[in-house]
């Protein structure tokens, strides 16, 4: 299976995708803010990152700007939450610079883990 970076500020949020991704046979690394999130993934090169867009720190869009400037194509899953229109704007704003797959919160352990498949086995 793959070694997944997830980076969320709230702890019950990675707790739960941490859960759903181990019990999918996946390593999971975990990332409270941005900048901690960029410094794992330089040092731990996951498959996958799967980061929350509002965080203290260092935002998700700022995290998945740097990881792009750097060159890297890693699959990147951008979620948010804060109410239908807050989400759509963060997240449109996320693909925009380069995440590969927008997830609204809340979403279901099926879902994250069909779209993590779909990352993995793309061409």
């Amino acid at each position: 299976m793959a070694k997944i970076l997830v980076i969320d500020d709230d702890d019950a949020m990675r707790r739960m995708v941490n859960r759903v991704l181990t019990g999918a046979g996946h390593e999971v690394i975990e990332a409270a803010d941005g900048r901690e999130g960029v410094r794992k993934y330089k040092a731990e090169a996951p498959a996958i990152i799967i980061t929350d867009i509002v965080m203290p720190e260092q935002e998700g869009i700022e995290t998945i700007a740097a990881i792009r400037a750097e060159g890297s194509d890693i699959g990147i899953i951008a979620m948010s939450g804060g109410g239908a229109a807050a989400a759509s704007v963060y997240l449109n704003w996320a693909e925009s610079l380069g995440a590969n797959i927008l997830l609204p919160k809340p979403f279901r352990p099926a879902q994250l883990l069909a779209l993590v498949d779909s990352l993995l086995n793309r061409s």
